[in-house]
């Protein structure tokens, strides 16, 4: 009968312990970034990995490089861009552009070796206008394993097949944005989604159909400066595209494109890709301007007064987006070289420290979180190794040695990184 009892116990303890889990689990699922469809999460399909938010499954990644050091190959990138790598399979695919953006392609190099295997041009169209750092390659380019598609500004959204064929091109008119274009565009399901913001014509969102480039929905907007890109989220069952801009932050029904929500708070000049987690959506703006924590669930309207659940009104990264790795939020102020960690359910702060030279939009790359550790790299090419955690730990300092301005992408143990001039490969050597 004891024994009986000790297992009805047992049971009952392990029931309890799993109800009183459940909530915070259940609460955690109700707001999350969508993952990429099919073979996307074994690769580095899109910007900013498969997590679409700069976070890698622990593996073999080495933690110390320099631009010799655990270099397993490097080979030279032509013309000129800041978009970061993406791969599939034993592919890897970069934007470039030449003679000031008159002409803009997709490369594609082996993983291998860095052997360069094609090379497909857009359909040429007048380039807009852009700032020096920015160019006229800087969105990232994504792939569903058939296609490639990349986001040119005026030379418009193209796509080719995984042989470098163009599949389709659909172009949406000039446009004289400031600074020119860096939006990445995202797969939903069955479409291809970016933004345009200002210039003539105006601004807009659009759902394209991926197989063909067919338009599915446009949503107008009146925003003229962000050179930021969208993210989906599931809030709930529905899924829902957030576009961070110049002052607002909106969410748009993934299926039509109907606004569903918005919130104030926003600088005019927005770069960062929002990141998720905790219930959260936590969104970045301006030259050291503010952080905005918004609560997607149940939101309707305008939600500025009632869907904040904290802010932090200075020290917001310029350029590079946030990094949310478990309960700490990364951030570096790229405006002075400081990089902040924060608690991500409250705001509070737990430190923040320089990391190298002061310098003015000095830090372009976005961070990654892998093997607890939170990699940030300035645009000199120097990587900072930090602990991750509630307490400042400087790991290492890593040195490229050149111009670096790309986010890596990070496959089965090995870096790829795009400098000024060059893709290098970065791991052990076997």
């Amino acid at each position: 009968m004891s024994k009986v009892i000790r297992l009805v116990q047992r049971s009952i303890f392990v029931t309890l312990t799993f109800l009183a889990m459940a909530p915070a689990c259940l609460a955690q699922d109700k707001v999350r970034i969508v993952p990429p469809d099919g073979d996307g999460a074994k690769y580095w399909s899109r910007w900013r990995g498969p997590s679409g938010q700069g976070l890698v499954k622990d593996g073999p990644f080495v933690d110390t490089w320099s631009n010799t050091d655990n270099v397993i190959w490097n080979t030279k990138v032509p013309g000129r861009g800041n978009s970061s790598p993406i791969i599939w399979g034993k592919q890897l695919f970069l934007t470039t552009a030449y003679e000031g953006g008159k002409k803009r392609s997709i490369l594609c190099f082996d993983i291998a070796d860095g052997k360069q295997l094609w090379e497909t041009f857009a359909p040429e169209a007048k380039p807009e206008g852009a700032y020096g750092k920015n160019g006229h390659a800087s969105g990232t380019a994504t792939t569903d394993g058939e296609r490639v598609y990349a986001y040119f500004g005026n030379a418009g959204l193209f796509c080719v097949d995984m042989n470098g064929k163009q599949v389709w091109h659909t172009s949406f008119g000039l446009s004289k944005p400031l600074h020119g274009m860096t939006c990445s565009p995202l797969l939903h399901k069955n479409h291809v989604i970016v933004f345009q913001e200002g210039g003539n014509p105006s601004g807009f969102v659009v759902a394209l159909d991926k197989k063909n480039g067919a338009q599915v929905w446009k949503t107008p907007r009146k925003e003229t400066v962000s050179w930021g890109s969208p993210i989906a989220i599931t809030v709930g069952d529905k899924d829902q595209i957030i576009v961070s801009s110049q002052q607002r932050v909106y969410a748009y029904d993934a299926d039509d494109g109907k606004l569903v929500w918005s919130c104030s708070g926003n600088e005019v000049e927005v770069i960062p890709t929002p990141v998720v987690g905790h219930e959260m959506l936590f969104c970045c703006s301006g030259r050291v301007g503010p952080t905005l924590a918004i609560k997607p669930m149940g939101a309707a309207g305008d939600v500025t007064k009632t869907h904040v659940q904290w802010s932090v009104k200075q020290g917001s990264p310029f350029v590079p987006s946030p990094l949310l790795y478990g309960e700490y939020l990364y951030m570096v102020n790229d405006m002075a070289s400081v990089i902040m960690c924060y608690d991500a359910k409250t705001g509070k702060l737990f430190w923040k420290e320089r990391c190298g030279d002061a310098a003015r939009e000095g830090f372009s790359s976005s961070p990654i979180g892998v093997n607890n550790k939170v990699f940030f790299t300035n645009d000199k090419g120097e990587t900072y190794v930090i602990a991750n955690g509630p307490e400042f730990k400087l790991l290492g300092v890593n040195h490229l040695k050149e111009r670096t301005l790309a986010t890596p992408a990070l496959l089965d143990g090995r870096w790829y990184w795009r400098t000024e001039t060059q893709l290098l490969c970065i791991g052990k050597k076997s």
